[in-house]
């Protein structure tokens, strides 16, 4: 079974970048129902239950039901999308990167305030609903891609590329707080990534 990701902070934590009713209607309805309706598409397939939710979602075409590969890739792109959502952010942030991650970062984008706009720009960009990412890939390169609904650069690279940090621009994402100020959310966002989290996952996808 697919396990939503436990906060380790309060819903009113992240405060006043993201408000609680946003953080309480996000992770309570959003992200359980995908969590909810994966694992009721998974159940109709035993034979997947082993897969983590990177293999599943790598090679979606094991899945010669339509109804059921259409559902896993929506729900179990929601599932793993907000598991990682919910993870890179913490009270206060921590300002930005350091390490392996930041030499990267200059290396591929030429300083960390490029990476930043550049990012900014995809998720500002991404018309309706989707995500904008910084990925890796297992040789330490990184780059920045956006993706429409649930889909992320696992599905779309069939696992070449990773995603270390991801920013939602659902509306259900923002719009309490925002309403229609996209751009405001994502200048924000900036405010409460956790880093450490972030420099984890690079290390992560380097050592496979």
């Amino acid at each position: 079974m697919y396990k939503q990701i436990e906060l380790n902070y309060n819903f009113n934590a992240l405060e006043p970048y993201i408000d609680e009713l946003t953080m309480n209607t996000h992770y309570s309805k959003h992200h359980a129902a995908y969590t909810n309706n994966l694992n009721g598409a998974v159940d109709k397939l035993p034979h997947l239950r082993d897969l983590s939710i990177e293999d599943l979602l790598k090679d979606l075409t094991i899945i010669s039901d339509e109804d059921i590969r259409n559902s896993i890739r929506n729900n179990g792109g929601g599932y793993y999308n907000h598991n990682l959502y919910f993870a890179s952010m913490k009270p206060g942030g921590s300002n930005r990167p350091v390490g392996a991650l930041a030499k990267q970062l200059d290396k591929d984008f030429g300083s960390y305030d490029n990476f930043k706009d550049k990012l900014s720009t995809a998720a500002a960009n991404r018309f309706g609903s989707g995500w904008a990412w910084l990925s890796a890939n297992e040789n330490g390169d990184l780059q920045i891609s956006s993706s429409p609904n649930q889909d992320n650069p696992i599905i779309e690279s069939h696992g070449e590329w990773t995603p270390i940090l991801g920013i939602d621009v659902w509306e259900h994402a923002y719009y309490l707080k925002y309403k229609n100020l996209r751009g405001d959310y994502i200048k924000n966002f900036f405010e409460v990534i956790n880093w450490d989290i972030v420099e984890a996952n690079y290390a992560n996808v380097k050592s496979r």
